[in-house]
């Protein structure tokens, strides 16, 4: 049926595509004020990591319900509510007094994130007919990269200038603006067949990730031997199994098992689930590493980041064609590999060694993202038909998130454990619980503070090492996956 071109598309679009910065430039300044927030209210790693993982989680276990939920009750609707829902936690969040109220408030921001991402897609693919669609969507997805970049300077900026609240606050105003233009300029697109929304799925993948995850952070202090950590892996693991059970014989099912027959839609998400677990996980990481061991400022440790961002950008733009010269396995086997080459030159950077074995591996890293990146999501949407697209890009959403929390829980818990094993006898007990609080300790004494900071280096070190290994293995089965789907005849 052919849809009259919206006269506004391009400055719906411009709303769009705002409304995915706030969501982006959080994420990313987040990482560089985790020092910050760490040593004003007093967190520990594990406080941290849920700080980021409660975000993730909510928004990985909503997105595909928040997805049916717009289809039913309308985009523009679930894209007002998510903004408000996103601004009012944010508010919160910069005022919040502890770890705990942190954690409660993050985990708000990411209920409002996840009807916001599903609904600004879906608003795109009903403006733009199939010859502008292209256009937009490369717009729209450049916007994760141009957030990229620009959150952990702008995040800097914030830090440098004012208190770490503030890194939440400025998407109080943003978000309002957004809400005020989404209710001006965006339509609101009626779709004729609507998908109920899967609650039990939504339910039970919730929990599972939400336990597994929350079980692979809390080693590092109880063991994998605990009562509380195999209980909740147990538990974790069962909701997992009745998830799959009740997706297969659901007639409505929340995650369409079926999208998995095809080798390039599995290709591309098993790039993807690793590539994020490798990059979330080094990133939650590095900006520790620039200004805690490096002694950069927030501001100067954003800088330092963005050339990865940079990279992806001018990589994906140069060899966007690569896929179809080179094949998409190959191509994705080339990405990936930069991407784990990059964090393989990450885990050389030393306490006292400069910034030089950083920006190399950033710079590789970016150049990796670059080119698997367009061919991974050309592989995605020519998996599925067009009229599912919104429920594809919701689902990739999801595991992507996945992979990001279990990246920085997995690489997190390994930091812990070998960080905690490598600090000096002489500290006092409970310095390992984090970086600054071990710095806190060592205080006064050189020779102690920088043996903190070697030991932070050398979990850092470890953790990258199996970034690197997700990463390469992801490429290579992803690249035997689409290798195999291009031999077959469409």
């Amino acid at each position: 049926m052919e849809t009259r071109a919206h006269p506004q598309r391009w400055l719906v679009l411009g709303v769009l595509c705002l409304s995915v910065m706030v969501v982006v430039l959080d994420n990313t300044v987040l990482n560089v004020a985790i020092p910050s927030i760490s040593t004003g209210l007093g967190a520990g790693t594990s406080d941290i990591q849920w700080m980021i993982n409660a975000y993730s989680l909510v928004l990985a276990g909503l997105l595909l319900t928040s997805g049916a939920l717009s289809d039913r009750f309308g985009r523009k609707r679930a894209l007002v509510l998510g903004l408000a829902v996103f601004g009012v936690g944010s508010a919160v969040a910069a005022y919040a007094g502890t770890p705990e109220a942190l954690i409660a408030a993050r985990a708000f921001m990411g209920l409002g994130a996840a009807f916001l991402m599903p609904g600004t897609l879906a608003v795109l693919v009903q403006l733009f007919d199939e010859r502008e669609r292209p256009r937009a969507i490369a717009i729209w997805a450049a916007v994760s990269s141009i957030g990229l970049a620009g959150g952990p300077v702008i995040g800097g900026f914030l830090i440098d200038h004012f208190w770490w609240g503030s890194v939440f606050l400025v998407n109080v105003p943003v978000a309002a603006f957004a809400v005020a233009a989404v209710v001006l300029l965006v339509p609101e697109p009626k779709d004729p067949a609507v998908r109920r929304p899967d609650l039990p799925g939504s339910a039970l993948s919730t929990i599972a990730m939400t336990l597994l995850v929350w079980a692979v952070i809390s080693q590092p202090e109880h063991g994998w031997g605990s009562a509380r950590v195999l209980t909740a892996l147990g538990v974790g693991l069962v909701a997992l199994l009745a998830f799959g059970w009740w997706e297969r014989h659901t007639p409505e099912p929340m995650l369409d098992l079926a999208f998995f027959a095809d080798r390039r839609f599995s290709g591309a998400v098993t790039g993807g689930v690793l590539a994020a677990f490798g990059m979330g996980g080094s990133l939650f990481l590095l900006t520790q590493h620039l200004q805690s061991v490096l002694g950069y400022s927030p501001l100067e440790a954003g800088v330092r980041v963005a050339p990865m961002a940079v990279a992806v950008l001018v990589v994906s733009n140069l060899c966007a064609g690569l896929g179809a010269r080179f094949g998409a396995g190959n191509t994705m086997v080339l990405g990936m590999s930069g991407v784990a080459a990059g964090l393989l030159a990450l885990s050389f950077s030393t306490a006292d060694g400069g910034y030089s074995a950083t920006l190399a591996g950033l710079v590789l890293i970016g150049s990796g993202v670059g080119i698997a990146m367009p061919v991974a999501a050309n592989a995605l949407m020519s998996a599925i038909p067009p009229e599912r697209a919104g429920i594809a890009s919701g689902l990739n959403g999801t595991l992507t998130e996945l992979g990001n929390s279990f990246g920085i829980a997995v690489l997190g818990s390994l930091l812990a454990a070998r960080f905690a094993a490598d600090l000096p006898d002489a500290l006092p007990e409970g310095a390992e619980r984090s970086m600054s609080s071990a710095l806190q300790a060592a205080a006064g004494s050189e020779e102690l503070t920088l043996a903190v900071r070697e030991a932070f280096v050398s979990g850092m070190s470890v953790s990258l090492v199996v970034g690197a290994c997700a990463a390469l293995l992801g490429g290579v089965l992803s690249g035997l996956m689409l290798r195999r789907s291009e031999k077959v005849p469409a």
